[in-house]
């Protein structure tokens, strides 16, 4: 698990909030505790990362309250939901609305561990995709219009004299475009700057 991750638990129960804090801590995560559903949104940073253990009952904003809140501002954050009043219909709408996972109380140890150490590694893929996304973005982004041009006549598997004569640019032009492009994304390849292409550009 990464060493930012964290457990972050909502109850209202302070019993249940220390044993779960407890026996996380025992299987080496980080846990924070929270009393209610408001309280954790309070001071939700989107920068954290791990997952959320919350109980379903409460006093104000319920578990799948909460877990419609975090969707409403387009939180990923995985939540598990764990109760002592759990049924088929209130599973189904928590599963529905997102949830990584419902468990009844009591649940074995093991188990709730297991769980958690999914949705945290749930979390962590995810968070790792987005950067990569991110940074092809980035490198596309650098790119000035006539060398994306140049790579998306490229990736339609054009010739350099055919881009440009559709540029209206020397052969040479088109190589030094290419060049460029290649520079700015970091590719060793056009295969390679195709595909980062492909992955990001808009399609047409």
């Amino acid at each position: 698990m990464t060493d930012d991750a964290t457990v972050f638990v909502v109850d209202d129960d302070a019993s249940v909030r220390d044993a779960l804090s407890l026996l996380i801590s025992l299987k080496g995560l980080r846990a924070a505790l929270f009393a209610s559903a408001e309280d954790f949104l309070a001071v939700y940073d989107p920068a954290w990362r791990g997952c959320l253990l919350t109980d379903l009952k409460m006093p104000g904003l319920s578990g799948l309250d909460l877990q419609q809140a975090l969707r409403d501002r387009g939180v990923a954050l995985p939540v598990v939901v764990l109760t002592a009043h759990g049924d088929v219909n209130t599973t189904r709408r928590a599963l529905k609305a997102g949830a990584h996972d419902f468990l009844e109380k009591p649940v074995d140890d093991d188990v709730l561990m297991d769980v958690l150490t999914n949705a945290i590694r749930l979390d962590r893929d995810q968070h790792a995709h987005w950067r990569q996304r991110a940074s092809r973005q980035a490198r596309l982004d650098a790119l000035t219009e006539r060398e994306r041009g140049v790579l998306e006549l490229l990736a339609e598997g054009l010739q350099h004299r055919e881009i440009a004569e559709r540029l209206g640019i020397s052969p040479r032009t088109v190589e030094v475009y290419k060049a460029r492009m290649l520079q700015k994304l970091q590719c060793r390849s056009l295969a390679e700057a195709i595909r980062l292409g492909a992955q990001t550009l808009p399609s047409r």
